[in-house]
C-alpha cells in the first residue's frame, strides 16, 4: 500500500484556498465600474461630437469620478500586494501570455485617457482652475472644437472600456485550478455587469446635483463632491435613456449567468461540484438573494415600471444595482477560491 501523508498547515490553502480576501473584489468592481463609465461616455462622445453641445452629454462628464474611483480601485489592489515596494517591477517588462501584465499595462493607458476626457468640461467643473490655469481652458477649448478629437478620444474610451471590463474576468478565469472560474462567461459578464452599474452610478449622481444639498454637514460634503466631480449632468430625457440602457445591460447580465450556469453543469465532474456552490451551496443564498434578485431583478422590474411611469422614480434601482454589482464579485471570487478540482477515480 501506498500511503501519502502530509505535514502541511497553511491556513491560506487548508482546507480550502484563501488567499484573495476583500480588497481583491472591490478592485475588480471598482474596475468593472470604471470601465462601463468609460464606454458609456464613448458612445456619448459619438453621438455628441460636432452635432450636439457637449453641455447636454451625460457621460461625458463622468472622467472626473471614474478617475477618483480608479484610483481607490488601486488603492485596494495594492492593499493585497504582499511585497508592496516592488510594485514598480511589473512595469520593467510586458509578458503576453500573463492576464496580469495586460490589465497593468492597460490601467497604465486608461488613466491619461480619462484625463484627457476631463479636459472636455473641466472649465465649467473647476471654473478657479481655469481662471488660475490659461493652458487648462485653452486645451479644453481646442479639444471641444475638433470633433475629429473628440472621436478619437471616443474610441479610445471605448475600445479601454471594453479591454478593462473584460480584463476583470478574464484575471480569474485564467485559473484552470479554480473550475468555478474557468468558463468563457466570466469576462462579457463582468464587462456587462459593470456597465449596468455604470449606467445606475450616472443616474445617481445626477440626481443628487439636482437635489439641493442635504441639512447635514455629511450630506452637504457629498453633495458638494458630487457636484465638483460631475457637473451637468443629465437632464430628465437622458435619464429615462440611462434607465432604458440599464434594463438592456441587466438583461444581458442575467442572460450570461444562465449561459455560465449551463456551460459549467453539462462540463467535468469539477465545474458541476463547482457550480453546486452557488445553486445549492454555502453560498447559494447570497448568490440568489444578493445577485439574481436584489442586484437585477428588482431593479429592473422597477425601471420598466418607472419608464411605463406606473411608480414614481426614486434612486432604489440604482442602489440595488450597484450591491449587486459588488456581491456579483464578491461570492465569484469567494466561491472560485471554495471550488477545487475533484478527484475522479480511474479504473
Amino acid at each position: 500500500m501506498l500511503e501519502i501523508t502530509t505535514t502541511r498547515a497553511n491556513e491560506l490553502i487548508d482546507p480550502h484556498l484563501h488567499v484573495w480576501a476583500w480588497q481583491i473584489p472591490v478592485y475588480l468592481f471598482l474596475g468593472g465600474l470604471v470601465a462601463g463609465m468609460m464606454v458609456l461616455a464613448g458612445l456619448n462622445m459619438l453621438r455628441t461630437a460636432g452635432n450636439r453641445p457637449l453641455e447636454r452629454a451625460y457621460a461625458v462628464q463622468t472622467p472626473l469620478l471614474a478617475f477618483v474611483l480608479l484610483n481607490l480601485g488601486m488603492l485596494a489592489l495594492f492593499l493585497d500586494l504582499e511585497h508592496k515596494r516592488y510594485v514598480w517591477a511589473v512595469y520593467l517588462t510586458f509578458q503576453p501570455a500573463s492576464p496580469m501584465s495586460w490589465g497593468s499595462w492597460l490601467l497604465i493607458l486608461v488613466f491619461p485617457v480619462l484625463l484627457a476626457s476631463a479636459l472636455l468640461r473641466l472649465p465649467q467643473a473647476w471654473p478657479r482652475l481655469a481662471q488660475r490655469f490659461a493652458f487648462v481652458a485653452a486645451a479644453s477649448e481646442g479639444l471641444s472644437r475638433r470633433p475629429a478629437a473628440i472621436r478619437v478620444l471616443a474610441w479610445l474610451n471605448i475600445g479601454l472600456g471594453i479591454g478593462l471590463g473584460i480584463y476583470t474576468g478574464i484575471l480569474l478565469n485564467t485559473m484552470v485550478a479554480r473550475p468555478l472560474w474557468n468558463t468563457a462567461i466570466l469576462g462579457p459578464l463582468f464587462l456587462f455587469s459593470g456597465l449596468s452599474a455604470a449606467a445606475a452610478l450616472v443616474h445617481l449622481a445626477s440626481g443628487l446635483v439636482r437635489r439641493p444639498a442635504p441639512p447635514t454637514m455629511l450630506g452637504g460634503a457629498l453633495s458638494a463632491m458630487v457636484q465638483s466631480l460631475t457637473p451637468g449632468m443629465p437632464e430628465h430625457r437622458n435619464a429615462a435613456a440611462l434607465t432604458r440602457a440599464d434594463v438592456g445591460f441587466l438583461a444581458v447580465e442575467l442572460t450570461l449567468i444562465a449561459l455560465m450556469f449551463i456551460g459549467l453543469t453539462s462540463s467535468s465532474a469539477s465545474h458541476i461540484a463547482a457550480v453546486q456552490l452557488l445553486i445549492t451551496g454555502p453560498f447559494a443564498a447570497v448568490f440568489w438573494v444578493g445577485v439574481v434578485a436584489i442586484g437585477i431583478l428588482i431593479p429592473m422590474l422597477l425601471q420598466l415600471l418607472e419608464l411605463s411611469q406606473r411608480v414614481r422614480h426614486t434612486v432604489v434601482p440604482s442602489l440595488l444595482v450597484l450591491v449587486g454589482g459588488i456581491t456579483l464579485r464578491w461570492v465569484m471570487v469567494g466561491a472560485g477560491q471554495y471550488s477545487h478540482l475533484v478527484a475522479v477515480a480511474v479504473p
